[in-house]
């Protein structure tokens, strides 16, 4: 989905259409909390994401946000920036704990905006799983005159589906979980409560 409400960015043609923490409130709608899990991939993990993935991935340095609800994972969203022709765009991927597709917001778009894909467009991905389905001319149709944005965006969605599914989901991965709640010694400072200065 895409909110219709843009600002304008560090060019005349650039649109800002959502700050950081306004996309994972929309990611993670009535959550008690949002971690920032910074994930660094070996070149093991790297290669399984781009064999999955088909697309190239530029970094082994990632950062997913599990958003949790009453100690349970509501889900993991990707914030992935590349570029379209010659500039760039941001989005965000939200994937469901079964690994499917929730959700594609658009945060920033600094192509003209008759390249930009349109709400509707983008819909398409939702509910998909990484698999053959998931490309353009399959369950995801092109667009006339926009081709490079229709491409990058399909190349995203599948890179971040493929970083959840090997960094997160798969066996043996490092998976998020909620840490273990200590008792309180005797005389300790309440969680939430300052201790002294910072």
């Amino acid at each position: 989905m895409v909110v219709a409400a843009c600002a304008t960015g560090r060019t005349a043609r650039a649109a800002v259409f959502l700050a950081k923490d306004e996309a994972l409130a929309l990611a993670f709608p009535g959550a008690d909390r949002v971690e920032e899990r910074v994930v660094i991939l070996t070149d093991a993990q790297k290669a399984e994401i781009e064999k999955r993935a088909r697309a190239p991935l530029e970094s082994q340095l990632w950062t997913i946000h599990v958003g949790w609800k009453d100690g349970v994972v509501q889900g993991y969203a990707v914030i992935d920036s590349h570029i379209v022709r010659t500039l760039p765009e941001t989005f965000m991927v939200v994937v469901d704990p079964d690994g499917k597709l929730r959700r594609v917001d658009v945060l920033a778009f600094h192509e003209p905006p008759e390249y930009l894909p349109t709400q509707r467009w983008i819909g398409q991905f939702a509910g998909h799983a990484l698999d053959e389905d998931l490309k353009l001319g399959a369950g995801i149709q092109g667009i006339t005159g926009a081709t490079l944005s229709a491409q990058a965006m399909t190349a995203g969605v599948r890179r971040a589906l493929a970083l959840v599914a090997v960094a997160v989901l798969a066996p043996g991965a490092a998976r998020a979980a909620e840490p273990p709640r200590a008792a309180p010694e005797a005389g300790a400072t309440p969680a939430g409560v300052p201790s002294g200065a910072r």
